[in-house]
């Protein structure tokens, strides 16, 4: 089968077109996939704005989109457990599975990952944006056909999710505070309360993302727009065992590390600007902070799409606009107002 597609295909700052994209026979050993639903996530509105996210910085045309799901439609590997027509989420990292960091159970931090939708590596990976697009087996996880695809396309921030937490270590009973109230903040929080945390507390600067918050059973919500006032009363009253850093911003780690109680842990989930940033590390020293960074998910893809699966997780509450792939550009614009979206999701045309 040889076939073109159109694909969201970035070519610089906010130049973001629905392009013809060549495909070409399928290559031995890779699966081709059509384009079922896609959600847009924090990076991807890095890349449409700024052509980079933190220091993956794109320099040749860039198809974005790695939380995606969709239908087989041919196969060229020998894919054991799959056939065409059926229905998967698409792990967007393909690991090396040679390397020391894989080998030794780590594969998110593979020193050879190639990332959908990534300018981590130079030539970049191409995401799956894109009406029809190739993966390997290993990447297709297969969910029945009464899981809708925007449902399965959100394993993969829910898996981020879930690798953040385990990250933390064992939270249950453990006050938790979540600076970042956006989709990867709201799925934390939901992965928190899964394993058993003790109160919710969310943190942003904008309100209707913290009235989702609430929505969702966090227990409190601050907003940092009016003063920090209160976080300090919260911090010096409660024991915060656990801050996670989810807004991505050296304001939001400083208020971590500055809330979290003496021996507590701070996980860094945000993507942090590229460069250098001021940390308070003497604040880490002297309240011997658990400091853990967390860098996308492992074996969490999996337990993710049994998650949404299973029913345990409703991701689709997250959902608040649905735009046809035809509409990437208008998407991004609108998942990139908060004011007016939590999670905006591409659909087949």
């Amino acid at each position: 089968m040889t076939d073109s597609a159109v694909a969201a295909t970035l070519f610089g700052p906010e130049d973001l077109r629905v392009a013809e994209h060549p495909l070409g026979p399928l290559t031995p050993g890779m699966v081709r996939v059509r384009f079922g639903a896609g959600g847009i996530c924090g990076s991807d509105l890095h890349y449409f704005r700024h052509a980079r996210t933190g220091d993956f910085v794109v320099t040749s045309p860039l198809v974005l989109g790695h939380e995606v799901a969709g239908e087989i439609v041919e196969i060229s590997a020998d894919a054991p457990g799959l056939a065409v027509g059926d229905r998967v989420a698409v792990n967007p990292s393909r690991w090396c599975g040679q390397c020391a960091r894989c080998v030794e159970g780590r594969a998110n931090l593979c020193e050879n990952i190639y990332f959908m939708g990534s300018a981590s590596k130079t030539p970049h990976m191409q995401g799956g944006f894109a009406s029809v697009f190739d993966a390997t087996p290993a990447q297709c996880v297969k969910v029945p056909h009464s899981i809708a695809y925007q449902a399965a396309a959100l394993a993969e921030p829910l898996a981020v999710s879930l690798h953040a937490v385990a990250r933390a270590g064992g939270i249950a009973g453990r006050n938790v505070i979540l600076f970042g109230a956006g989709p990867i903040g709201l799925l934390t929080m939901l992965a928190a309360g899964l394993k058993g945390c003790g109160e919710l507390t969310v943190v942003d600067i904008a309100e209707a993302p913290l009235a989702f918050a609430s929505k969702l059973g966090a227990n409190r919500t601050i907003d940092l727009s009016s003063g920090d006032e209160e976080l300090k009363a919260l911090a010096s009253d409660k024991a915060i065992d656990v801050a996670f850093e989810i807004s991505g911003t050296a304001a939001g780690l400083a208020a971590a590390i500055d809330s979290v109680r003496r021996g507590g842990t701070v996980v860094q989930v945000g993507n942090l600007p590229g460069g250098q940033i001021p940390v308070a590390a003497n604040a880490v020293m002297a309240k011997e902070i658990n400091l853990h960074g967390t860098f996308r998910f492992d074996a969490e893809f999996d337990q993710a799409v049994d998650l949404i699966v299973g029913g345990d997780i409703d991701v689709l509450k997250l959902v608040t606009a649905e735009r046809p792939l035809s509409s990437a550009r208008d998407a991004f614009r609108l998942a990139a107002d908060r004011s007016q979206s939590v999670k905006v999701v591409l659909t087949a045309d």
